[in-house]
């Protein structure tokens, strides 16, 4: 008999073997482990896993039919709450969403949710099994804004409520943050993505790419000339930020999001890429969230020795433990309560240093996070030749500067209302890292979600 109180461990390529590849690193559970795993979930009455989830997936409905051995039935459970079950199942902070709730966890170990729902979106990939679209068309046109997340969430929804959706996608292929900001190794994408983004296209979604809202066309002309009915903007938050520290503009200083797109959209891991990128030996990444842990795991296996440099402890890694444990197991060093205060050039301008401080953790600050405060006299060096900045990202100011009655707060994020999506302007809706700077996948699914709604609520009352 197992042990109910652990999970089903999942296999995982080799720690040495992974480090010199960008194929998946979790291979996931059979459908033996899936139907195991799924009978420790006490299917609680109220469920507080549900409570956890941004899109409110019916978690113990959804388990119970794995229980069973009905995957089929499991897939068109979630897909009555979420449009991308197979990247959720990948990226979701599990831990501190619906696993964190789990009653299980309470003594042993939470039930492995996310392995469950991302076995479940990959057996139905294979068996060819799709979303249940719309009975009936409303004859009215919405239009969104961006093909990440929250756009795929908020247009999959939509369609499945009779609207007739187009997407605008401002890069050559679809997909947002999850084609150009998160690796194949954690997200593969022509299995994954590609896959999930048919099912959303499926439901009678048209996307096209290559367009820029703002230059190419307004929000404006789609309303009022194009004829759409709303707009919901899911342009995320691609605008990098930096330290302001001296010698930032040196070369072989890259944003997080430069050296990942460059990476995982334009493939320039590849001997074969029209867009090469710098073949480092020594990279520092400056910062300690998720992002942070992609770009130097991508650096680790493109053949640099890469340190993780960040100004608080470990415990304040803003990170996901299992990619903080990854990053470790794959040999990337940890330069933990350090902060650069000067990148160092050589007489024709490339890095070949950078200047740090040590830090010790003082009172917590507003985040709650105990604050960093330097050590006098701690300064030291190290040498490198490449320094990406994980520092977070902000919206790209280019659709608010032109939509005239599109109110933005200080930090440049469209102001909108978390339960409905609903901007200051008429018809207009948005969600996702446009309206909260960056975040987590599911948080702008759920955000997508909402938009969604409010949209149908505001065509519903016309």
């Amino acid at each position: 008999m197992a042990d109910m109180m652990k999970k089903v461990p999942v296999r995982e390529q080799d720690a040495k073997v992974r480090a010199t590849n960008f194929e998946e690193v979790c291979l996931g559970y059979d459908e033996t482990e899936a139907v195991e795993e799924a009978k420790r979930c006490l299917n609680c009455k109220n469920a507080r896993c549900i409570e956890g989830c941004p899109v409110s997936i019916n978690i113990p409905g959804f388990i119970e039919k794995v229980k069973e051995g009905d995957f089929a039935g499991a897939y068109q459970v979630i897909g009555q709450s979420s449009a991308l079950p197979a990247v959720c199942g990948r990226v979701c902070p599990q831990e501190t969403q619906c696993e964190g709730q789990c009653i299980r966890g309470i003594k042993g170990d939470a039930v492995s949710i996310g392995k469950l729902e991302r076995f479940v979106a990959d057996w139905a990939a294979k068996q060819g099994v799709r979303p249940e679209g719309a009975a009936e068309k409303k004859g009215k046109k919405v239009a969104v804004i961006g093909s990440g997340p929250a756009g795929l969430t908020c247009a999959g929804d939509l369609a499945k409520l009779g609207y007739d959706v187009t997407i605008f996608e401002a890069l050559h292929e679809p997909g947002g943050v999850l084609v150009y900001g998160i690796p194949e190794f954690r997200l593969p994408k022509e299995e994954v993505v590609k896959r999930e983004i048919e099912n959303v296209k499926s439901l009678g979604v048209t996307i096209e790419t290559n367009v820029i809202v703002g230059k190419s066309v307004t929000i404006d002309e789609l309303l009022n000339e194009e004829g759409y009915s709303a707009v919901f903007i899911g342009s995320g938050a691609g605008l990098p930020k930096f330290m302001g520290i001296p010698g930032e503009n040196a070369n072989g200083v890259f944003s997080a999001n430069e050296y990942l797109t460059r990476s995982n959209l334009m493939k320039a891991f590849r001997k074969d890429s029209a867009t090469p990128i710098m073949e480092s030996k020594k990279v520092a990444v400056i910062g300690g969230g998720n992002v942070a842990m992609d770009a130097a795991r991508t650096a680790l296996r493109l053949g640099a020795e890469v340190h993780i440099v960040y100004r608080r402890s470990e415990e304040e890694l803003p990170a996901r433990a299992e990619e903080v444990h990854h990053a470790k197991e794959e040999g990337i060093i940890f330069d933990l309560l350090t902060n650069p205060t000067e990148i160092l050039e050589d007489e024709k301008g490339w890095v070949k240093g950078m200047t740090c401080i040590r830090m010790e953790l003082g009172e917590p600050d507003a985040s709650g996070r105990r604050r960093p405060v330097e050590v006098p006299g701690s300064e030291f060096t190290l040498e490198l030749d490449t320094v990406i900045m994980a520092l977070g990202t902000s919206p790209n100011p280019l659709i608010s500067s032109t939509t005239e009655g599109l109110e933005t707060n200080k930090w440049k994020c469209i102001v909108a209302d978390e339960t409905n999506g609903k901007t200051t302007k008429e018809g207009v809706y948005a969600g996702g890292d446009a309206v909260t700077g960056a975040a987590t996948v599911i948080l702008a699914m759920g955000a997508g979600k909402a938009g969604a709604k409010g949209i149908d609520e505001y065509l519903s009352g016309k």
